[in-house]
């Protein structure tokens, strides 16, 4: 069955105006709560108010808002207006003003958007930044009057086609904009029939999420599955986590949440920073899924996890992985549903140098848990390649490439990027990894890879061992390439945040270092030489959280270069 946004959303208003879809939360004033007469009356507003200033179905709407309904007004009135939305993180602290700046007039010169949605006190920014750009309208969410009721003949977007673009979503990046992955409202629709499938969704499901609604896992996972498969959905700022992540937790059992996702490294962030004092009553017993996705996964930080909050009543069937990407709208695989995550042993050496996952007992030497992230969901088909663009079979590493009936209708405005990334109808992910009984391991990403001596090296694997080193915060490294001009190849360079006691103590960096070295040394074909020893938030990381890896090198080299000169 074919279906548009905006139709959904028409039935909800009427079938289930008074059912609660969506509670926000906030860090100083109450809780939010809407019912679905209320969204779409809401978003409703917002159509009004493009149709006011010209806009026409087709054309793009930036969105930039922080937390709160103005963003998710203003998005679904965007699709009831048959425009295609598409959100830009707000510029915060955690941002570079001049990078955001140049980002922001790049997405302006590629997507040619004919609006921008934002605060009234941002729009000076925006006209800046528009200047002689497509842009005909800046509207301030001031400028949006309430509604009574909804005119539905004069929303166009109710009459737009399944195969028509619905949304743009963006990759990650240092502001989260990179290509512009252009959606249609047939794709999403599949996602989540198949998604809502893997997990078997039911009607008391309630999902609670912090995640940012400009990547896809807080777009859709966190937002439009919720929304459009009429689920409760709590919604809290990503700022509000990172200063406070306790309250994922206590909203989770204030709200009595069965689903949430979370990518790797906030498995560590809330297992190291929760205090005892914040969870008082707290209990985890509704959660049915927490599910690891958008960054590689490991064992050990679900172990730490669940030793954390075991105690209050988390169950270990609860633990979840996912692979996703916005090319496919979200999730081309699930595990942990109906069964325990898949833990594959193998023989850490054989991945590094032969690129082959050669399994091993667990206790057996340079042993490596690889975690496993499911299978394909219906409807979604996952192969591994070599560089030739052949199949491989099980067990050997290679690119990750998927065929689906999600797949993105191509990057809005690049035909040349579409193009590029596909095979003989085949999406090429750019992710490495490889396929054993029939589920998924990811390895890392191709253009990460550092070639010494004609050998491609994971820069994951050498980040693991760096990881495992007392003293070294978990989480905080980073591997990367510099190259020799003495040798003609590259060198590996590791650096890596140290905890502050640690990073204060005389004679323990050097020691540190050295017992990097020698674990990687140990645990992989590199003799390693280069260690960067450097404060907590030194390195730099992406707006999704995951470690830019570019950036890092950049930064390195910069720093190394004048400490030199």
């Amino acid at each position: 069955m074919t279906h548009s946004v905006s139709q959904v959303l028409y039935r909800a208003y009427f079938e289930i105006p008074e059912q609660r879809c969506l509670s926000l939360l906030f860090s100083r004033q109450p809780d939010q709560h809407l019912s679905y007469a209320e969204l779409v009356l809401g978003a409703a507003a917002y159509a009004e108010a493009l149709a006011r200033t010209g806009i026409q179905p087709g054309e793009v709407v930036i969105i930039i808002f922080n937390h709160g309904a103005e963003l998710v007004f203003s998005f679904l009135g965007a699709v009831l207006r048959g425009a295609i939305p598409s959100i830009m993180p707000f510029l915060t602290e955690k941002l570079s003003p001049e990078n955001y700046r140049a980002s922001l007039k790049s997405l302006f010169e590629i997507t040619a958007p004919a609006a921008v949605i934002t605060y009234p006190e941002f729009l000076e920014e925006v006209q800046s930044a528009s200047s002689n750009s497509s842009v005909r309208a800046i509207l301030g969410s001031d400028q949006v009057q309430p509604l009574s009721g909804i005119d539905w003949q004069a929303l166009p977007g109710l009459k737009r086609s399944p195969d028509e673009v619905v949304l743009l979503q963006h990759s990650s990046g240092t502001t989260g904009l990179q290509k512009g992955v252009a959606l249609a409202h047939q794709a999403v629709f599949n996602q989540l029939e198949s998604y809502t499938a893997a997990l078997q969704i039911n009607q008391q499901d309630i999902v609670v999420s912090w995640l940012p609604l400009y990547h896809d896992m807080g777009l859709i996972a966190g937002f439009l599955l919720p929304i459009l498969c009429r689920i409760p959905l709590v919604l809290m700022s990503p700022f509000d986590w990172v200063r406070a992540p306790y309250k994922l937790l206590q909203a989770i059992f204030e709200y009595r949440g069965t689903l949430t996702w979370l990518p790797n490294f906030a498995y560590n962030f809330c297992a190291q920073k929760i205090r005892e004092r914040d969870l008082e009553s707290v209990n985890l017993s509704s959660l049915r899924a927490v599910i690891n996705c958008s960054e590689p996964m490991y064992l050990q930080s679900h172990q730490l996890f669940l030793e954390r909050f075991q105690g209050y009543q988390l169950k270990p069937s609860a633990l979840a992985t996912c692979y996703a990407m916005a090319e496919n709208v979200f999730a081309v695989t699930q595990g942990g549903i109906d069964r325990p995550v898949t833990i594959d042993w193998i023989q850490g050496r054989d991945l590094l140098s032969n690129q082959v996952a050669t399994p091993t007992e667990q206790r057996s030497q340079g042993a490596v848990p690889m975690v496993s992230a499911g299978q394909p969901i219906e409807g979604v088909e996952v192969r591994v390649l070599n560089s030739q663009g052949q199949v491989l079979p099980e067990r050997q590493i290679g690119e990750i490439a998927l065929r689906s009936h999600c797949m993105l209708t191509g990057y809005y405005h690049r035909p040349d990027l579409t193009e590029k990334a596909f095979l003989d109808g085949w999406y090429l992910t750019g992710d490495l990894g490889y396929m054993a009984g029939g589920e998924l391991y990811i390895t890392g990403r191709k253009k990460d890879l550092i070639i010494i001596g004609g050998k491609n090296v994971y820069p994951q694997d050498l980040e693991r061992l760096a990881g495992e080193v007392d003293g070294v915060h978990p989480g905080r490294v980073v591997a990367f390439g510099v190259f020799n001009p003495e040798t003609g190849t590259e060198e590996v360079v590791i650096v890596a945040e140290l905890d502050p006691e640690q990073f204060a103590l005389a004679g323990a960096s050097d020691q540190i270092a050295g017992e990097i070295r020698r674990r990687v040394t140990q645990g992989s074909d590199i003799a390693l030489r280069y260690v960067h020893l450097v404060e907590r938030n030194w390195l730099l990381k992406t707006s999704s959280g995951k470690i830019a890896r570019a950036s890092n090198r950049e930064k390195y080299l910069q720093e190394i270069g004048a400490a030199q000169s």
